[in-house]
């Protein structure tokens, strides 16, 4: 039998809490340092209580140290480690070498025991089983493998390999393969390797050919869609992969409850129909709370992306934001009132005050607006000039909703049985009552039942059972024994709760179980490195990772980008093609080679190339 994990982003502690009570069996989250994400660090505090909330289920905290780093940080760096390593974190997601040697030998004169394993980041763009293969031999436990991989590519580095594989199943999705991306480093001098991507990927270009020709004008033309897998996540499975990521630590809690929700709710049935083959990673069962609905929270459109390992429409470019469902077109527009008539393209479609729409101007801009007011298919919000007559209206806010997942919280309870025996005596009624939780701790706790016996058995029978079987905070007693001598003691109800209080507050004192997971390796290299010739893209920013590939048998070995930009490099490399969206691909759709293409920005000029062989489109420097 398998573990599944779902694993949840959170950008605070407060959001990972809510990402547990909705059925997370993990979540990733940064530290105070070092993040891929700047804007979502985290105290260490912060982590300790994440992971104090997190381990009374079993499920556990992984904390991302997946930037790369200089010299200069690598104390600091291996300070926090050793800090998040001591507040309770199970893993740490890295992408710099350095980590990984320092977590095995310490650094310097600083030595400490660092046991925790080790993930390689998705930033690492793992996609080859020779890839895998090495990485797994320097001692991580876990790859997080490239998002645009296919089913049988994911089966076949399953073949090559035997340790944990992670793979992204819903969010947001870079254009350019994870870890190799230097846009965003060319335009502003903000390395997405150092967690300060401006995205540059969301942005919007002019595609024009070698003589200056506008072919598409101001398009988000390297913006994709979101990822969506949920009705693929046992396919993934059984390919091999165990733990399926939802991107987003920099979304708000409503969005991480409604997905975790969404595709715990997925793992769950898998699970009861093939309870031999797969388990949750966790335990506990989630009740109560919202209906999750992915459509009606942010999304630029999903796609499956390469899934399948055939191309398909990916992008998103006329839009690179949320633009929500469709729900009509304006039908009349009363500037005076601010008042806005709609069309409706269904039936049951409700509006709400609050609710927030979207739309394409007429010079194909988007803009938004707030329904402060709305009433049947009437919409009375602030001025909006931009607004005309037969443009359609999209709703990315669905305020009813939003409120929903606000007020309507999950419980997320261990189930326990009980068992409960009563003996008469000389002096009276004693009992004894045990209780075990569904990650195999065990107590039990002996009381006296007093004098009295019962008068109606069967009464107190049930009454037993039902107050036992009431649930704690945190537990659900779903199950209990009696076993008696034909006759019960006469006992009140708040005695029976504090019976059931009692154990529960014993469970407590007991460490929740954890389900095994593979253990961090000690990282001796057996298998060859993939490419002796090491370039920009392995991100070496500093001596120790240096070390690392000489060691492996690196023959050249070339800075970051970060450090020493060399102007003909690669600023993206991506299985996403701009020539196949517009339906001119020569091999693919029979077009015609076009001229040399080219996307414009604010007056600087990038070259697109495409290595037809490989089906791979590249950005450079023109």
């Amino acid at each position: 039998m398998r573990q599944l994990e779902l694993l949840a982003p959170a950008r605070d502690a407060q959001i990972g809490i809510a990402a547990i009570d909705c059925g997370a069996d993990a979540v990733y989250i940064a530290g105070p340092q070092f993040g891929a994400r700047q804007a979502a660090g985290n105290t260490i505090e912060d982590v300790r209580k994440l992971c104090e909330h997190a381990h009374r289920y079993g499920a556990r905290i992984f904390v991302a140290l997946n930037t790369i780093l200089y010299d200069d940080e690598l104390e600091a760096a291996y300070r926090q480690m050793l800090a998040v390593q001591e507040a309770g974190a199970d893993a740490i997601i890295i992408q710099d070498m350095a980590v990984l040697k320092m977590a095995q030998e310490g650094l310097g004169d600083m030595k400490a025991d660092f046991h925790i394993p080790l993930h390689a980041s998705t930033q690492c763009a793992i996609r080859t089983p020779e890839q895998a293969s090495f990485l797994e031999s320097l001692g991580f436990s876990r790859l997080i493998l490239e998002r645009e991989l296919s089913l049988e590519q994911i089966k076949a580095i399953r073949s090559a390999t035997s340790c944990e594989l992670e793979f992204f199943v819903h969010g947001a999705l870079c254009v350019c393969y994870s870890g190799q991306c230097y846009l965003s480093e060319k335009i502003a001098g903000r390395s997405a390797n150092r967690g300060a991507c401006i995205q540059a990927c969301r942005s919007r270009y002019d595609l024009v050919d070698q003589d200056g020709k506008v072919l598409v004008k101001d398009k988000a033309l390297l913006s994709l869609k979101d990822y969506n897998l949920r009705d693929r996540i046992e396919e993934l499975a059984d390919a091999g992969i165990t733990s399926f990521k939802i991107e987003g630590r920099l979304k708000n809690e409503s969005y991480v409850r409604n997905v975790v929700r969404d595709y715990s709710l997925a793992l769950d049935e898998i699970v009861s129909r093939r309870p031999s083959d797969y388990e949750r990673g966790s335990f506990g069962s989630v009740s109560g709370g919202f209906t999750p609905d992915t459509s009606k929270t942010f999304n630029r459109g999903y796609t499956e992306l390469f899934i399948d390992g055939r191309r398909g429409r990916w992008a998103s470019m006329d839009a690179a934001k949320s633009m929500g469902e469709e729900i009509g077109s304006i039908a009349s527009l009363n500037r005076d009132k601010s008042e806005i008539g709609l069309k409706f393209t269904g039936k049951d479609i409700m509006l709400n005050n609050g609710d927030g729409f979207s739309f394409v101007t007429k010079d194909g801009k988007v803009a938004g607006f707030r329904g402060d007011v709305c009433q049947g298919k009437t919409i009375r919000c602030k001025s909006t000039p931009t607004l005309f007559i037969g443009a359609k209206i999209y709703r990315n806010i669905n305020a009813a909703f939003e409120k929903e997942i606000e007020r309507k919280n999950c419980t997320r309870e261990i189930r326990v049985k009980a068992v409960i025996s009563f003996t008469m005596q000389e002096d009276g009624w004693k009992g004894t009552a045990s209780a075990s939780s569904e990650d195999g701790r065990t107590v039990s706790i002996t009381f006296v039942a007093g004098s009295q016996t019962a008068e109606n058995y069967e009464r107190m029978r049930d009454m037993i059972c039902r107050q036992i079987c009431k649930s704690t905070s945190l537990y659900r007693f779903t199950e209990i024994s009696i076993d008696d001598p034909g006759q019960l003691p006469f006992m009140s109800a708040a005695s029976l709760n504090g019976i059931r209080r009692d154990l529960a507050q014993m469970l407590d004192n007991e460490p929740c179980g954890k389900k095994d997971i593979l253990l961090r390796k000690q990282g001796k290299v057996t298998k060859p490195l993939p490419q002796k010739d090491i370039t920009y893209k392995f991100n070496i920013s500093n001596h120790i990772s240096h070390r690392i590939y000489r060691e492996a048998g690196a023959v050249e070995i070339g800075k970051a980008y970060e450090i020493d930009p060399i102007r003909s490099a690669e600023l993206m490399r991506t299985r996403y093609c701009i020539r196949y969206e517009l339906g001119l691909c020569p091999v693919h759709q029979g077009a015609k080679v076009s001229k040399p293409l080219f996307l414009l920005n604010n007056g600087q000029r990038f070259a697109l190339h495409f290595d037809c062989k490989a089906c791979e489109m590249t950005v450079t420097e023109a």
